[in-house]
């Protein structure tokens, strides 16, 4: 998708949330696949002052529930099934249930081939198609806000009880994220970002702000493994990815099922390998170097779990003092 084609389908549905009366402080709770319709839908959300949140449509009915019915949303987009591992997966009894119990306008993303049907058996649903017929594309509008207007709401884990709400103003993310693309990562204009996620994690949200750099941001939707463990070194070479993205739990998995990119793949505008969900164990940096790439920059970006680690590290030490 061009920069022309984002801004075009941005607009359009800029002015159709604004038709269904979302505005600002409204929120719009999105249970999609990583697709390029789910970041224009959120920054058209964006544009208007309005609140973004989103999880993955592998997500069970009431995991969706337990997230977006605390924040009271205006709008529900959903898809109309999902692919993984190279079958067919239906969310519409879900999408359903979903809806009712949230009660808001429903918004159906085609994807695999049952938006109208899905559509029409919804009390108050509306195909993308439909939602954007009306509005052709035109110069787009941004609402003057405070830096610190909410952006994004997101979801603690939900391990130890409803998961919690976890606001993100609009200065602070864009700014930390430039920060971290620009300076941490040397990410560029024009250069190809890929991060492997759902909508339901942060480094979604992460990945999309690679757009303030210029960059060109590659999608992944599905199983990592499927066709093989190889399917994500094909589209690094393919598409000649500068900067890849990832969880540590995969490249253990990579490294586990024996395959070995560095004999099999030219990943020669590979530059940065990241790394992050979990620590990286000393057997996952060293494979990095012998079975992905040798001249890699590798950067472990561990969060959650390695400031777990940091505290029970320091709950043991104060443990120790106190006897």
């Amino acid at each position: 998708m061009s920069w022309d084609e984002l801004r075009a389908l941005v607009s359009r549905l800029q002015q159709a949330l604004k038709a269904q009366g979302i505005g600002k402080g409204d929120r719009v709770a999105a249970m999609m696949p990583n697709m390029p319709e789910t970041i224009a839908l959120m920054l058209a959300t964006a544009s208007i002052g309005a609140i973004w949140s989103s999880c993955s449509p592998d997500f069970g009915e009431q995991g969706v529930l337990d997230r977006f019915g605390q924040i009271e949303p205006k709008l529900f987009v959903a898809c109309d099934g999902y692919w993984y591992a190279g079958k067919r997966q239906d969310v519409g009894a879900k999408v359903q249930a979903v809806a009712k119990k949230l009660g808001v306008p429903v918004l159906i993303i085609p994807y695999a081939g049952d938006a109208e049907a899905l559509s029409a058996a919804l009390e108050n649903g509306r195909t993308l198609a439909d939602f954007i017929k009306p509005f052709a594309a035109k110069t787009l509008e941004f609402v003057a806000l405070p830096f610190a207007h909410p952006l994004y709401i997101l979801f603690s884990s939900g391990t130890t009880g409803v998961p919690k709400c976890i606001v993100h103003s609009a200065g602070g993310t864009l700014l930390q994220h430039l920060k971290e693309h620009r300076f941490h990562c040397g990410l560029r204009e024009g250069e190809k970002l890929f991060y492997f996620t759902t909508c339901g994690w942060m480094m979604w949200n992460w990945l999309v702000s690679g757009l303030a750099v210029g960059a060109t941001l590659c999608l992944f939707d599905g199983s990592p493994f499927h066709p093989d463990g190889n399917v994500l070194f094909d589209y690094a070479r393919d598409e000649q990815f500068a900067i890849f993205g990832t969880s540590a739990k995969y490249i253990d998995a990579v490294r586990k099922g024996g395959f070995t990119p560095v004999s099999t793949h030219d990943l020669s505008s590979l530059r940065l390998l990241t790394s992050t969900g979990s620590p990286l164990s000393p057997e996952g940096f060293s494979f990095v170097y012998e079975g992905i790439k040798p001249d890699v920059q590798l950067a472990s970006i561990s969060g959650r779990n390695g400031h777990r680690l940091l505290l029970r590290a320091r709950q043991s030490a104060e443990a120790r003092l106190a006897r």
